[in-house]
């Protein structure tokens, strides 16, 4: 079985017990996470972003640096990178049956039907893979929260918390405070915690919290990357570029400015605002919460120029689908609406995971006065959007999950 068809057979997710399984699993691998430094990102939105800009920060400046970040679009690999370049599938594959294999006898001690999980084996064989690379330093990418997430198995030097918002409520808490503090538990005693854009409410409760662990609290000073040249699009790029620099600056000290505008000139993150096509143009944007969507709103007005927005939208069901309609309502000309394929949820999504009723969103969407409609499938709503951008002279947008992007094959 190769690793893409072993990795999609196992059961996505098993959040709450997922570190005491993953140490067990990392005690069998001989902790290959304790072969190299360690950057840990945590937050509501950004991570993926900050966490491959952090490495690329890194690389520049003669670290031999890798990430993990999560979830990936069409492959597994794409998870892992080393120095900015996808992992090759020869070195996954030996670092995913290596894993299979320890899953295999951590199983056998576990009680009852309990097993290790897909996100547990991915996650130890981005461990496995990246010291097996030989980086020196890792920039790791939180999947679920912090405090229980498999990825708190590492021993950090550098946490980063990027933001706060409401998701993932039936996990993490209802209130921002209780999200921060299931995130804020991956800090570490004597290390470094990287603020980003946070309320002074979450901003006070990380500082007590690095103050209870003699960590030093470093905030991130948003306007030094205000001239900066960036390939890739959107001010909560730049905003993710800032917080990505700050916690460089922890590891290297001083970065230089040449190579600082260097990575900023070159870096592009796959599926953030990232313009794929031309003709008219596309862009795919994985946002998928109301803080996101506001994000993405203030951003879309800039690559748009003017021209009307064509948004092809699809949402889990457990998501603010209204209000993510309501953060994007002002920006967008005309909305298709698109139910996420069952055929792409299964073996990627949280177990019971389904698309939002595009229906119950279209009645949003009118609400909000949104010229609307619905497509038959997602194979449908792309050509649907371009022939709608080509006659209005306008930009698609693809925005409100990864699995969209993955059903529409971009």
């Amino acid at each position: 079985m190769d690793a893409e068809t072993y990795l999609n057979s196992l059961e996505p997710i098993g959040w709450k017990l997922g570190l005491e399984r993953m140490e067990l699993l990392s005690d069998e691998l001989g902790r290959p996470q304790d072969r190299f430094e360690s950057v840990h990102v945590v937050g509501t939105n950004g991570k993926s972003s900050v966490t491959r800009m952090t490495s690329a920060l890194l690389t520049a400046h003669g670290r031999r640096s890798g990430c993990s970040v999560s979830p990936h679009l069409h492959r597994w690999s794409e998870r892992v990178l080393i120095d900015g370049e996808e992992i090759g599938a020869e070195a996954f594959s030996s670092a995913v049956e290596t894993v299979a294999a320890a899953a295999g006898r951590v199983n056998e001690r576990l009680e009852g039907d309990e097993r290790v999980t897909q996100f547990e084996v991915a996650t130890a064989a981005s461990f496995l893979a990246l010291a097996d690379a030989g980086v020196e330093v890792a920039v790791i990418e939180a999947g679920l929260g912090g405090r229980l997430d498999a990825t708190n198995s590492i021993n950090s030097r550098v946490a980063v918390l990027t933001s706060i918002g409401l998701d993932h409520t039936e996990w993490l808490g209802e209130t921002e405070a209780e999200i921060a503090g299931e995130k804020l538990a991956v800090l570490r005693e004597g290390s470094c915690l990287v603020i980003g854009e946070l309320s002074n409410a979450v901003q006070d409760l990380a500082r007590r919290t690095a103050t209870g662990l003699g960590a030093r609290v470093v905030m991130t000073e948003f306007s030094r990357v205000d001239e900066v040249p960036m390939a890739t699009e959107g001010d909560f790029q730049r905003r993710n570029f800032a917080i990505a620099l700050t916690a460089t600056e922890v590891l290297v000290g001083e970065v230089s400015e040449e190579k600082l505008e260097r990575v900023a000139a070159g870096i592009i993150i796959p599926a953030r605002l990232e313009r794929v096509a031309d003709g008219p143009a596309v862009f795919v944007d994985v946002a998928h919460n109301r803080p996101g969507a506001a994000a993405l709103a203030d951003s879309v007005p800039a690559v748009a120029d003017d021209r009307p927005v064509i948004a092809c939208l699809g949402i889990l069901a457990d998501k603010d689908g209204p209000g993510m309609l309501e953060e994007l309502a002002p920006v967008l000309d005309h909305l298709i609406l698109v139910d996420l394929p069952d055929s792409v949820l299964k073996g990627r999504a949280r177990p019971g995971a389904t698309a939002f009723d595009s229906a119950i969103l279209m009645e949003s969407a009118l609400e909000l006065g949104l010229d609307c409609e619905l497509a038959a499938d997602a194979a449908d709503a792309l050509p649907r959007a371009r022939e709608l951008a080509v006659e209005r002279d306008g930009i698609v947008l693809i925005a409100g999950s990864h699995y969209l992007v993955d059903a529409m094959g971009l």
